[in-house]
């Protein structure tokens, strides 16, 4: 999971009321049992604390279906009689939950939003590319790339003898011209994007030859697809099928890499190696001392948590500063917080983890993951 997309919430103080309620509809009395989990919310907002405008602003926007449709569930985080942030989930909650706190609780998104990455797609044809970014159950038309018209286009027949080389020579520049125009724009949208993964479809020999024209970087995240096209009559479910596997894939290899890396790099529980020859490439954090430190120093590249992260619930001292965590209060009064605060252990991190702009991966059960469900594969070490 991306973080990026958190980032307002870390920008403005608390309380915050945190939400995260089923939507599906699958019932004939679908619309009354939604009214029962929306009245649950409110007590339980009310019980922990929260003020009446806060709760209004939550009750408010659960009255109102998302812009998206109807997903599976909405996280709703709001703070001020404001909501900051209305997330649709991938996967419904397992109960309605509605919490009260100084962070606002953002972990249970690594098993509810889905690690389904963002994807760039370009329709490709040998006039141009239309790009669609494709995020969760959302998608958003990121522009077109358009080729030079080539003036010879539109000509019934093709010339012959002497003039034909010429007319394909003029046929192919304007192809790779083409695709020179597609590449470029997809190395400029990339970086904004906020995408992970980029799938090619469309005519087979543009396509490729806009791969070709990639920077490495990008196409070792880049895979074709032959469902799609620019064209009415292209398979729209045969591509969505293509795309889920190629995501499937990215998902399944990404924590792999993590897992190799963070159970090659660690030390004993909870300790903190400080030895890049010890460790070697795979330096990792294992513990909430060593995690917590890790986060606070911005040395987290990807945050490994479990669906039951036992030490996720402990609880830690924080600071107004994103990177103001401490597992001891006297931490927190000498790094310069002078009203030191708790807060759950996985939130702070998560804080520290999204100004950060770090990854979070959620290790299945069966998979052995971090002991205490935390862990995190480091960028460098002190």
């Amino acid at each position: 999971m991306e973080l990026g997309f958190l980032k307002p919430l870390f920008a403005r103080p608390g309380p915050w009321a945190s939400v995260y309620i089923e939507t599906t509809r699958a019932t004939e009395d679908a619309a009354k049992i939604q009214k029962l989990r929306e009245r649950s919310i409110a007590t339980q907002l009310i019980d922990a604390g929260a003020d009446g405008y806060t709760t209004k602003a939550v009750m408010a926007r659960l009255a109102h279906e998302p812009v998206a449709g109807t997903p599976p569930g909405r996280a709703l985080f709001a703070a001020g009689a404001e909501v900051v942030l209305d997330v649709p989930l991938a996967v419904p909650p397992p109960a309605g939950e509605a919490t009260w706190s100084v962070l606002p609780h953002v972990a249970p998104l690594a098993a509810l939003r889905g690690d389904a990455p963002a994807c760039l797609v370009a329709y490709i044809d040998r006039t141009g590319a239309d790009l669609e970014l494709r995020d969760g159950q959302s998608r958003a038309s990121m522009g077109q790339a358009q080729g030079k018209e080539w003036q010879g286009r539109g000509h019934r027949s093709i010339p012959a003898d002497r003039y034909e080389w010429h007319y394909r020579n003029k046929v192919e520049n304007t192809w790779n011209e083409t695709a020179d125009t597609i590449a470029a724009e997809i190395v400029q949208q990339w970086p904004q994007s906020g995408a992970e993964l980029l799938v090619l479809t469309g005519d087979p020999r543009e396509r490729r030859a806009v791969y070709n024209r990639l920077p490495e970087r990008v196409q070792d995240v880049t895979v074709e697809a032959e469902g799609g096209g620019r064209s009415p009559g292209a398979s729209p479910s045969g591509l969505d099928r293509e795309i889920a596997q190629a995501c499937e894939t990215y998902t399944r290899e990404r924590l792999r890499r993590a897992l190799e890396r963070f159970h090659r790099g660690r030390g004993k529980p909870g300790e903190h190696r400080e030895s890049s020859v010890d460790t070697g490439p795979g330096e990792a954090a294992e513990g909430i001392p060593a995690v917590v430190d890790a986060a606070r120093n911005h040395q987290v590249a990807t945050l490994l948590i479990t669906p039951e992260a036992s030490d996720g619930g402990r609880q830690v001292w924080i600071g107004p500063g994103v990177d103001e965590v401490a597992v001891q209060r006297g931490e927190a009064r000498a790094m310069g917080v002078p009203r030191p605060e708790q807060a759950r252990a996985d939130d702070a991190v998560l804080r520290a983890a999204a100004a950060a702009d770090c990854d979070v991966l959620l290790v299945p059960e069966g998979m052995r993951g971090p002991a205490g469900g935390l862990g995190a594969v480091l960028r460098w070490t002190m």
